[in-house]
């Protein structure tokens, strides 16, 4: 019923930047938060920012100054522009999205399937 496409992975040496993209598409009825988690092997996968859809924002400290989400709800998408990329910020980037359909009006959380970022020179 609903499905979430990023892109815009991939390898960069240190302090470069990426973006990412997921659109989310289907039998949707509403969105509400939406955001990006990212998991290193071996780890955890853990919250790198969230958006709302009024436009609020939450970020994980170590990312602060450096990544900035954003959405376009007319598009049903949102995005992270990574700047000053370290080898840290390695990992799969996972977004997901707090989305209510059309068959049954609830919130649902679903996820994407995932895009590699690799920082390294």
């Amino acid at each position: 019923q609903v499905q979430l496409v990023e892109s815009g992975g991939g390898l960069v040496q240190p302090g470069g930047s990426l973006r990412l993209s997921c659109a989310a598409s289907g039998s949707i009825f509403s969105i509400n938060a939406m955001g990006w988690y990212r998991q290193a092997p071996g780890k955890q996968r853990d919250l790198v920012a969230a958006i709302t859809s009024g436009g609020s924002t939450n970020y994980a400290d170590s990312v602060k100054g450096r990544f900035t989400i954003s959405r376009d709800n007319a598009k049903n998408t949102v995005y992270l522009q990574m700047n000053s990329l370290k080898p840290e910020d390695t990992a799969v980037y996972y977004c997901y999205a707090d989305i209510a359909v059309y068959s049954d009006y609830r919130m649902y959380d679903y996820w994407g399937q995932g895009t590699q970022v690799t920082v390294s020179s």
